[in-house]
C-alpha cells in the first residue's frame, strides 16, 4: 500500500486534475453485495487503480487551484500512521493520558507560534481542542455562546436570540445556526472562503464588548499565514475575543481533517457540553486537576490527532512553515502580475494570501451578463482539459474566477502554464465570440 501511495504521488500529474466521470459511475462498475469469500489484496489493489482513481478529483495535484488547498508532509503521514495504529480512544484523560497533554502541548506550542496572548493558553487560563472541522468548532462555541446569553436572560427567552456574520461568513454558519438555534453570537473571518478577505478584528471586538456578545474568529484559512511577523496584524485586537478556529489541513500541511479551536473561557464551552455518566466517572476527572475532551466537543470518542501536528512542528520548525507560506502567497503574487499583464483580465478584488480573484473583461461596453457568460465558459473550459482545476464565486453580483494557490508539491512551473493555458481559453472563447 505504501507502494502505491507513493506511486500515485509519483504518477499525480498524468491524472485529470477533475475528475471526468458522470453520478453513478462506480455503482455500475462494482458488484451489488459483498463478496461471500475473501478476496486478495492484489485484486482489491488493482480495483483501487482502475475504478477508484478515474473517480477521484485530485486535491493532491500541483494544478489543483480550487476553493483552498488541503496540504499534506511526509512527518503527518507518519504521525497518522501511528495515531491509527495506537488506535486510542482518548475521550478522557484517564482513557489516554498521552492523547490528552500532548493536545494540550501542541495547542499552547501553535498558539505560541501565533503569538495568542496567554488568556487563550493551558499555560494561561484558556485552552485548545484540536477538532474535526470548522463546523464543529463553530457549533460548540455557538452551543456555548447560547447558553451564557440564556443564563442571563432566561431560558424561555431562546426567541429573542440572534446572530451576527457578514455577507461572506462561510455557509457554515448558517448550518450551525440551524442545529443550535438563532442564538447570539459574532463571527468574524480571517481569509473569507470566496475572496480569502479579513475582517477587522479590533473594531468588532469593541462593539462585542458593548454589548456583551461571544465573538468568534474564524481563520480556517488565512490564520495560518499569521505565523508570519508579516501576517500578523491580521489578528491585532486577538486578545478581545471569546475563541479562534483555524484549520491546519489548509496551510500547515497536515492533512485532512485538522481544526484547532481555542477558547479564552474553557468553562463555557465544557459547562454547555459536558457529560458526566456513571461508567466514565474516575478520581482524576473528579479532581479537576485533567482535562477530559469529550467535554470540548459534540462526540465523545476521538483520535490521537495531535500526533499529526507534533511531528510536522518537530521536523518541520517554525522557520519552515514560514517558509512554506512565504512561497504559497509569492506564486499567487507572480500569477497575479502575469493576470495584470493581459488588458483583457481585471483583478476585482485586491489579492490576499496566495488567492487571486480575476475574471475576464475584454470589453467595457458590453453588459454585466456576457461577462458573466464570457467568464462561464472560460472556467469550463479550463476544467474541461484536465490540465488544471478552478472554482468560481459571486461577490457583489459579479462573478469571479478564483485562483488559490497552495497545493503542496505546486511549484513556478505550474503556476505559469496554469495562466498560459487560461490565455489560450481566453483566445478561443473571444476568437468564436468575433
Amino acid at each position: 500500500m505504501v507502494d502505491f501511495i507513493a506511486d500515485y504521488y509519483q504518477n499525480i500529474e498524468s491524472y485529470p486534475v477533475l475528475s471526468e466521470v458522470q453520478p453513478g459511475y462506480l455503482r455500475e462498475r462494482l458488484p451489488k453485495t459483498a463478496p461471500y469469500r475473501p478476496e486478495s489484496f492484489e485484486t482489491i489493489i488493482k480495483d483501487i487503480q482502475k475504478d477508484i482513481i478515474p473517480g477521484m478529483t485530485h486535491w493532491l495535484s500541483p494544478n489543483f487551484f480550487a476553493f483552498f488547498p488541503a496540504t499534506v508532509s511526509t512527518a503527518a503521514f507518519l504521525g497518522e500512521m501511528l495515531c491509527t495504529g495506537f488506535n486510542s480512544v482518548g475521550f478522557n484523560w484517564i482513557a489516554s493520558p498521552a492523547a490528552t497533554e500532548l493536545e494540550m502541548v501542541v495547542m499552547d506550542w501553535l498558539a505560541n507560534m501565533l503569538k495568542l496572548p496567554k488568556s487563550f493558553m493551558f499555560s494561561g487560563t484558556g485552552g485548545g481542542v484540536i477538532q474535526n472541522t470548522t463546523s464543529e468548532s463553530i457549533l460548540v462555541t455557538l452551543i456555548a455562546a447560547r447558553d451564557k446569553a440564556l443564563d442571563v436572560i432566561g431560558i424561555n427567552n431562546t426567541c429573542k436570540l440572534v446572530v451576527y456574520c457578514s455577507d461572506q461568513t462561510h455557509s457554515t454558519f448558517t448550518k450551525v445556526c440551524k442545529l443550535a438555534g438563532i442564538y447570539p453570537n459574532l463571527c468574524a473571518t480571517v481569509g473569507t472562503t470566496s475572496t480569502a478577505a479579513i475582517d477587522p478584528i479590533e473594531p468588532l471586538a469593541e462593539v462585542a464588548k458593548e454589548f456583551g456578545i461571544w465573538f468568534h474568529v474564524d481563520a480556517a484559512y488565512g490564520g495560518s499565514a499569521c505565523i508570519c511577523p508579516e501576517f500578523r496584524h491580521y489578528f491585532n485586537g486577538i486578545e478581545q475575543i471569546d475563541s479562534l478556529s483555524l484549520s491546519p489541513h489548509k496551510w500547515l500541511l497536515s492533512y485532512l481533517d485538522c481544526c484547532c479551536l481555542w477558547v479564552k473561557n474553557p468553562s463555557g464551552l465544557t459547562k454547555a457540553l459536558s457529560t458526566n455518566p456513571e461508567y466514565l466517572r474516575n478520581k482524576q476527572s473528579e479532581s479537576d486537576l485533567v482535562v477530559d475532551y469529550k467535554d470540548w466537543q459534540v462526540g465523545t470518542g476521538r483520535k490521537f490527532k495531535s500526533l499529526r501536528l507534533w511531528m510536522i512542528l518537530r521536523t518541520s520548525g517554525l522557520v519552515n512553515l514560514q517558509s512554506h507560506i512565504r512561497s504559497d502567497v509569492r506564486m499567487a503574487k507572480m500569477f497575479e502580475v502575469l493576470v495584470k499583464s493581459d488588458p483583457r483580465f481585471e483583478i476585482v478584488v485586491p489579492r490576499q494570501f496566495a488567492l487571486v480573484c480575476f475574471r475576464l473583461n475584454p470589453c467595457t461596453e458590453v453588459g454585466s451578463g456576457y461577462i458573466e457568460m464570457l467568464n462561464r465558459k472560460l472556467l469550463e473550459w479550463v476544467n474541461s482539459t484536465g490540465r488544471i482545476y478552478m472554482t468560481h464565486t459571486i461577490v457583489g453580483g459579479l462573478y469571479l474566477l478564483r485562483f488559490a494557490v497552495g497545493a503542496t508539491f505546486t511549484e513556478d512551473r505550474h503556476v505559469v502554464p496554469a495562466w498560459k493555458l487560461i490565455k489560450e481559453g481566453a483566445d478561443a472563447l473571444l476568437k468564436v465570440k468575433d
